[in-house]
């Protein structure tokens, strides 16, 4: 993706600036159920709106509509930007990094990750202090964490997870990372 520069997006999970902005804007616009939203937009569209479409034309007189649809290669790749580079989970080996990069209508998201035998509840949130120096904070079963890893273990049990992200301005604000702990 052009929008995204070295050091940000895809496998390190830090959009920065205006790259932010876009990486959602790309997602609005190729999100099939935005493209089922009314009648008018469904008969431009011409495929299911349940499905991630590899082509969207932009060219007359097919401008907006959808082609190639059931490709599994454009919904794989949909699913890592969403889960991957804006929600920010990265699973490596046995650690889930979480570096999400919230549009700024966000109040947050919950989601229950299974490692193994183990149900990990995490919550995100965004901060509502607006402080230059404010960063990413995170904790595990109410024990704050020095970095963005939790460090998954199969214990069988429930684990709870809470990050707070600023609000996001400009720049990157992240807690620090550690990619090889």
């Amino acid at each position: 993706m052009g929008l995204i520069k070295k050091g940000c997006g895809t496998f390190s999970g830090t959009f920065s600036g205006q790259n932010l902005f876009w990486a959602w804007e790309l997602f609005r616009m190729i999100n099939p159920v935005n493209h089922g939203r009314s009648k008018d937009e469904v008969a431009i569209y011409k495929v299911e709106p349940y499905v991630v479409a590899a082509d969207v034309y932009a060219v007359d007189p097919h401008t907006g509509r959808g082609g190639w649809t059931w490709y599994t290669g454009s919904a794989s790749w949909m699913y890592r930007l969403i889960v991957e580079s804006l929600l920010g989970l990265q699973l490596k080996t046995n650690k889930l990094h979480i570096r999400p990069c919230l549009p700024a209508d966000w109040k947050g998201f919950k989601l229950h990750y299974r490692y193994r035998q183990t149900v990990y509840h995490i919550s995100v949130s965004v901060s509502d202090l607006h402080t230059q120096n404010e960063k990413t904070r995170m904790s595990v079963d109410g024990i704050e964490q020095e970095y963005d890893i939790i460090n998954l273990v199969d214990d069988r049990g429930e684990h709870w997870v809470e990050v707070s992200v600023p609000a996001y301005s400009e720049g990157p604000h992240s807690m620090k990372v550690q990619d090889h702990p």
